[in-house]
């Protein structure tokens, strides 16, 4: 069984027992999140699709933790005019646990 989820303005296929590194929720670690935006839902009978979310349906994860992705640069730089800008960047992130899929 698996579904589809939105959150963070992205879509990601779960399953029960997977690890996601999604955008950063308002959450403390050990603390349980629902998801309630779930797209799609794969049962022993078929694929469930919702227009647009399935109703009643929900995910339910634990967050493990809270952190930041790797730096990455961000340089600007323009030929001949002297004009250069360096910065970093580093996304925050939250881990999550998916416990369970109710449909």
């Amino acid at each position: 069984m698996y579904a589809i989820i939105e959150t963070g303005g992205k879509q990601y296929k779960v399953q029960e027992g997977d690890v996601l590194f999604i955008e950063k929720l308002d959450a403390v670690d050990g603390e349980s999140v629902t998801f309630d935006r779930v797209l799609a839902v794969s049962k022993d009978g078929g694929l469930v699709t919702g227009a647009p979310v399935v109703s009643g349906a929900t995910v339910t994860a634990k967050v493990e933790k809270q952190g930041k992705g790797a730096k990455i640069t961000v340089y600007k730089y323009k030929a001949k005019k002297n004009y250069r800008r360096k910065q970093g960047h580093r996304q925050p992130y939250t881990k999550v646990t998916i416990e369970k899929i109710q449909a």
